[in-house]
C-alpha cells in the first residue's frame, strides 16, 4: 500500500539559545494509506509531542528539529511555509484532541465551530455549511444534530463533545487522521461507541489513522501495527498480533503486564457499617417562566440503597449521567437541600444536617478527585495543598504541621523535601499522590475516591493503586470508589453497586457480580471491558 505519512529519524528539543532540552530522539515510522498505528507508552515518552510536530503545532519560539524530516504524501512538513501548514491542517490532516472541553471554544456554538472550517478550507458558504455540518453530527451519532448546532460544549455530555470534535476533525474529508488519547476519560460504552464510529468512518473514507493512548486494551480494537514509545526514544514497532503474544522489549512487556490485577484487601472479622444510605434521591428542579416554578425534575439519583462496612470497598461502577458521582457528593453532603432520604455515617443521621452540623464529620470523611491536575490549586505549594486541612481541623504549631505534611508524603511515596514546589512541577501520578496525601493527612475513616485513576497511564494507575491498597491495610480505610474501569474495579472492591439512568440495576459482592452478572446492562459493561 502506499505510504501516506513518513517519520525519519525525528528528533525535538525545546529550549531557547544554547540551552536546548531534546525530549524525542531518532523517531522513524510510516503509515500507509487506510492503516491505523497506535504510537503507545507512558506519559512524557513523548508520544503527543511526535503528534504535534507533524502538524506543526509546537511552538515556533521554543521547538527546535534538532534532526531528521517528516514527510506527507510527498510534502516535506518541515520546510513548508505556515501559510502552507494553514492548508494542509484541517484539511487533508485531521486531528482529535484528548481533552474536548478544552478544544472546543467554550464561547462559542457548535454549529458557529463547525461552519467555520467548512468556511476557511471549502469556501462553503453559511446556509450550505449548515446544511453540510448537521449531516456529519448525524453521521458522528448525534441525536437531534439541527438542535445541537445551536448548544454551547458545555451543553453537552463528554461523550457528544468528543463525537463533535470527531466531526470538526473530519468534516473536510483529510487523508490522515491524527486522534491523541481521544477515549481517555470516557465510560466503557461511550468508548466503545467512538471507536466503533472511528472505524466505520475510516474504513469509509480510506483515510490512514495515527492512534495515540496509553491503554493497550484500546489498542486491540483499533489498530494494524503498533509503535511503543519509551523516554523520547521509539523501542519497538510491529503488528498488534506480534506484540501482544511476543513482545520484544522489556518496555513492553511491563506495558503489558501492568493491567490491574489482585484482589481486593482481605477484611478480617465482623465488620461495623460504616456509610448507610436508604432510598436516597437526588432530583435537581428544571424551573421556567417569570416566577421560576418547578416544571419538572432531573432524576439525577432514583432511590439508592447500600451498605459500606469500616475497612472494606464499594464500587460504583455506570456510564457518565449514570449518577456515580451524584451519588458521592450526596453522602459527603455537599449537594445541600436537592438531597432526600436517608444517610448515615456510624450510625448517625447526617442528611438533614447543615454546613455547621457537618464541620465535626469534614476530618472523617475526604475525597479525591478524577483530575489531578484541577484539583490542585496551582498558587499554592504542595505543603499548603497538604497541610490546608489541618489549619481547619486541627490546632497545631507550625512545627507539628510540617511534620505530619512530611510524614504523609513518605507514606504516599513522595520525597518531603519536594514539598515546598507547586503541582505543575509533578506528574500526573505525582499528583495524584499529593491529592491522597490531602486526605490522607487528617487520618480520616472514609474516603471517597472519584475516578482518581482513569487519567493516568496503566504503569502509574498500578502503582496508585498498590498505594491505595496499603493505605487501607495499614489504617482500616473505607472506600467509595467511583469508576468506569471495570478491571480496577475488581482489583479494589469488595462489594459493586451498577448505576444506569441513577438507578440501582444490580448489587452484590464484587467476584459473583463479575463472574455471574444477572443484568442486560451489567453484562455489557463488563462485555466491553
Amino acid at each position: 500500500m502506499k505510504r501516506i505519512l513518513s517519520v525519519e529519524n525525528l528528533s525535538v528539543g525545546f529550549g531557547v539559545k544554547s540551552e536546548v532540552t531534546q525530549v524525542t530522539s531518532g523517531v522513524t515510522f510510516d503509515i500507509a494509506k487506510g492503516e491505523t498505528l497506535a504510537l503507545v507508552g507512558e506519559s512524557g515518552s513523548g508520544k503527543s509531542v511526535t503528534a504535534n510536530a507533524i502538524m506543526r503545532l509546537l511552538p515556533n519560539a521554543t521547538t527546535h528539529y534538532l534532526e531528521g524530516n517528516i514527510d506527507f504524501d510527498g510534502t516535506n512538513m518541515l520546510a513548508c511555509s505556515e501559510r502552507q501548514m494553514r492548508g494542509i491542517r484541517g484539511n487533508r490532516i485531521g486531528m482529535i484532541f484528548q481533552e474536548p472541553m478544552v478544544s472546543l471554544n467554550p464561547l462559542h456554538k457548535i454549529g458557529r465551530q463547525l461552519v467555520e472550517t467548512l468556511a476557511i478550507h471549502r469556501g462553503m458558504r453559511q446556509q450550505k455549511a449548515e446544511t453540510y455540518a448537521i449531516e456529519w453530527l448525524e453521521k458522528v451519532g448525534i441525536r437531534n444534530p439541527k438542535q445541537k448546532l445551536t448548544a454551547y460544549p458545555h451543553e453537552l455530555s463528554g461523550g457528544e463533545r468528543q463525537r463533535v470534535m470527531i466531526a470538526m476533525a473530519l468534516i473536510n474529508e483529510p487523508e490522515l487522521l491524527i486522534a491523541d488519547e481521544p477515549t481517555t476519560a470516557l465510560d466503557v460504552s461511550v468508548q466503545a461507541q467512538i471507536l466503533d464510529l472511528l472505524k466505520k468512518l475510516q474504513k469509509e473514507m480510506g483515510m490512514a489513522m495515527l492512534f495515540i493512548t496509553h491503554d493497550l486494551s484500546i489498542v486491540k480494537r483499533i489498530a494494524d501495527r503498533v509503535a511503543v514509545m519509551q523516554s523520547g526514544e521509539l523501542v519497538e514497532i510491529d503488528t498488534v498480533d506480534k506484540i501482544f503474544q511476543s513482545p520484544a522489549h522489556p518496555y513492553t512487556r511491563k506495558l503489558i503486564d501492568s493491567d490491574p490485577k489482585g484482589e481486593p484487601v482481605t477484611v478480617t472479622g465482623i465488620a461495623e457499617p460504616l456509610v448507610q444510605t436508604d432510598n436516597l434521591r437526588v432530583w435537581f428542579p428544571i424551573t421556567g417562566g417569570i416566577f421560576k416554578r418547578v416544571k419538572g425534575h432531573v432524576k439525577a439519583v432514583t432511590d439508592v440503597s447500600f451498605t459500606l462496612k469500616k475497612g472494606h470497598t464499594l464500587g460504583l461502577v455506570g456510564e457518565s449521567g449514570s449518577g456515580k458521582s451524584t451519588t458521592g457528593m450526596a453522602i459527603l453532603r455537599i449537594l445541600g437541600q436537592d438531597t432526600e432520604g436517608s444517610i448515615r455515617f456510624d450510625g448517625e443521621e447526617i442528611s438533614g444536617l447543615d454546613r455547621t452540623g457537618m464541620l465535626p464529620y469534614r476530618s472523617r470523611m475526604q475525597v479525591v478527585f478524577q483530575d489531578p491536575y484541577s484539583a490542585l490549586n496551582p498558587r499554592m505549594s504542595v505543603a499548603q495543598i497538604i497541610g490546608e486541612g489541618l489549619k481547619v481541623h486541627e490546632s497545631m504549631t507550625p512545627d507539628e504541621e510540617d511534620q505530619a505534611i512530611c510524614k504523609v508524603m513518605e507514606e504516599v511515596g513522595l520525597d518531603p523535601n519536594t514539598r515546598h514546589r507547586y503541582p505543575n512541577e509533578f506528574s500526573g501520578g505525582q499528583r495524584q499522590r499529593i491529592a491522597i496525601a490531602r486526605a490522607l493527612v487528617l487520618k480520616p475513616e472514609f474516603i471517597l475516591l472519584d475516578e482518581p485513576t482513569s487519567s493516568l497511564d496503566r504503569t502509574v494507575q498500578a502503582q496508585v493503586l498498590t498505594l491505595l491498597k496499603s493505605l487501607q491495610e495499614k489504617y482500616g480505610l473505607t472506600y467509595l470508589f467511583i469508576s468506569h474501569d471495570l478491571h480496577v474495579v475488581r482489583s479494589l472492591c469488595h462489594y459493586t453497586l451498577v448505576l444506569k439512568n441513577g438507578e440501582v440495576v444490580e448489587h452484590g459482592d464484587t467476584h459473583s457480580l463479575f463472574t455471574q452478572p444477572q443484568h442486560p446492562y451489567t453484562q455489557e459493561l463488563i462485555n466491553l471491558s
